[in-house]
C-alpha cells in the first residue's frame, strides 16, 4: 500500500507542475502577471504532495497561502487567486483532511477554511470572485472527503462484520468439537484415580480410554485449525497444506459449472511452496473461480495461472467474459475480504477489478523465502 501511495502522489505532483505550467504560459501568452498564481499554485500542490505527513496542518497551511494570495491580489490588480493549480490543491488537501482526520479536528478544519473564505468575500471590494471560488471549491472538497470517509467506514464495518462471523464459527467449533473431548478426557481422568484405588486391575483400560479421549480431542483441534487455514471451511475438514495437485483437482470440480478452466502451473522441479502460502493459493483460486462460476457463467474460459520467480509466487484468475457484463464492479463479499486478509498477512498484496478487454481479474503477489520448507502435501 505504501507503494501505491507513493505511485499515486508522484502521478498527482506531475499533473499539478503541468496544471502550473499551463496556467503560466497562458497568463505569459497575455501579457498578464503570472509570477503570483505560479508561485501559489506551487506552495498549495507541494502542500497537497506531501499532505500524509500532517494532513490537517497542509490543509490548514494551504488555506492561509490561498487567502493570502486572493488578498495580495486584490490589492495589487492582479489576475485573481486561487488560479487552477491552487483550486485543485485545495481540492486534495480538504478532501483528504475530512477523510481521515478525527471528526472534531475535520469539523474544526473545515469550520475555519469556510471562515476564512467567507471573511475575505465581505472584506473584498467587488468583484471577489476568487473568495467566491474559494468557498465552492472548499465546499466540493468537504463533500468529497465526507463521501469517502463515509465509504472508509462501511468497508471497514464489512471487514470487522466478516471477522466477527469467522469469530463465532471458531466459537462454535471449539464448543461443539473441543470441549466435549476435554470434558471427556477429564471424567476419565476423574475416573482412573478411583480405578486406581479401588480396581487396579482395570487400570489399564481406563488409560487406553483416556489416550482415545486425546487422540480424538487432538484430531478436533486440528480442525478447528483447519478452519483458519484450510480453502474448505467445512467443520471437521482440515487437510494439509495444497500443492500443484491439489490445485488441479480443485479446478476439475469446477468444470461444468460455468466456462472452461485452463490451469498453468509452475514445472515440476520448481521450489515447494510453504504450507502457509499454498493454502492461501488454494484459497485465492478457489474463492476466485466460485466468484466466476456466480457472476460470469456466461463467460467461455476462465484462466488460472500460477508462476513462481526467485521470492516471489504470483497468482492470477482471470476470465473473458463480454464487457457489457463486466462494466458494473462486481459485489465485494465477504470471499473477497478474507483473500485480502490472508495475502496482506503473508506480506503480500492482491488486486482485483475488470480487464480492459472484458472479463474480471484476480491477482496476487506473494512474497516466497528463497530456501522454502518442503511443502506436507508432497
Amino acid at each position: 500500500m505504501r507503494r501505491t501511495s507513493v505511485v499515486g502522489n508522484a502521478v498527482l505532483g506531475a499533473g499539478f507542475a503541468l496544471v502550473v505550467l499551463v496556467m503560466a504560459a497562458q497568463y505569459a501568452a497575455q501579457g498578464r502577471m503570472w509570477l503570483l498564481d505560479a508561485a501559489t499554485g506551487a506552495v498549495v500542490c507541494a502542500l497537497a504532495v506531501g499532505r500524509e505527513r500532517n494532513r490537517g496542518g497542509a490543509a490548514a497551511l494551504g488555506l492561509a497561502v490561498a487567502g493570502a494570495a486572493a488578498l495580495a491580489a486584490r490589492a495589487a490588480g492582479l489576475p485573481g487567486e486561487p488560479g487552477a493549480a491552487a483550486v485543485l490543491g485545495l481540492l486534495v488537501l480538504g478532501g483528504s483532511a475530512v477523510r481521515t482526520l478525527p471528526w472534531r479536528s475535520a469539523a474544526a478544519l473545515a469550520v475555519a477554511g469556510l471562515a476564512m473564505m467567507t471573511a475575505g468575500l465581505l472584506a473584498a471590494q467587488a468583484p471577489a470572485t476568487p473568495f467566491r471560488v474559494g468557498i465552492e471549491v472548499w465546499a466540493l472538497a468537504l463533500a468529497a472527503g465526507l463521501g469517502l470517509r463515509l465509504l472508509d467506514h462501511r468497508r471497514q464495518a464489512a471487514a470487522e462484520t466478516a471477522r466477527r462471523d469467522e469469530r463465532l464459527a471458531l466459537a462454535r467449533e471449539l464448543h461443539d468439537l473441543v470441549a466435549h473431548h476435554i470434558t471427556g478426557v477429564v471424567v476419565q481422568a476423574q475416573a482412573a484415580r478411583i480405578v486406581a484405588r479401588k480396581r487396579p486391575e482395570q487400570l489399564d483400560d481406563t488409560l487406553a480410554g483416556i489416550e482415545t479421549a486425546g487422540a480424538d480431542a487432538l484430531s478436533a483441534m486440528r480442525r478447528v485449525v483447519g478452519l483458519l487455514r484450510a480453502a474448505d471451511d467445512t467443520p471437521g475438514t482440515a487437510p494439509a497444506a495444497p500443492g500443484p495437485a491439489e490445485l488441479a483437482d480443485l479446478a476439475r470440480k469446477f468444470e461444468g459449472h460455468g466456462p472452461s478452466i485452463r490451469l498453468q502451473l509452475p514445472d515440476r522441479d520448481a521450489p515447494t511452496w510453504p504450507p502457509e502460502v499454498a493454502t492461501t493459493v488454494h484459497r485465492i483460486v478457489q474463492e476466485s473461480l466460485t466468484n466466476v462460476a456466480r457472476h460470469a457463467a456466461h463467460a467461455r474460459t476462465a484462466e488460472v495461472a500460477v508462476a513462481h520467480t526467485p521470492g516471489v509466487l504470483t497468482v492470477t484468475v482471470a476470465d473473458d467474459a463480454a464487457p457489457a457484463h463486466t462494466r458494473h464492479r462486481r459485489p465485494a463479499g465477504y470471499g473477497l475480504l478474507g483473500m485480502r486478509e490472508r495475502v496482506e498477512a503473508l506480506g503480500g498484496t492482491l488486486t482485483t477489478g475488470p480487464a480492459p478487454t472484458g472479463g474480471w481479474t484476480v491477482h496476487a503477489e506473494l512474497p516466497v523465502p528463497e530456501s522454502a520448507p518442503e511443502s506436507t502435501s508432497r
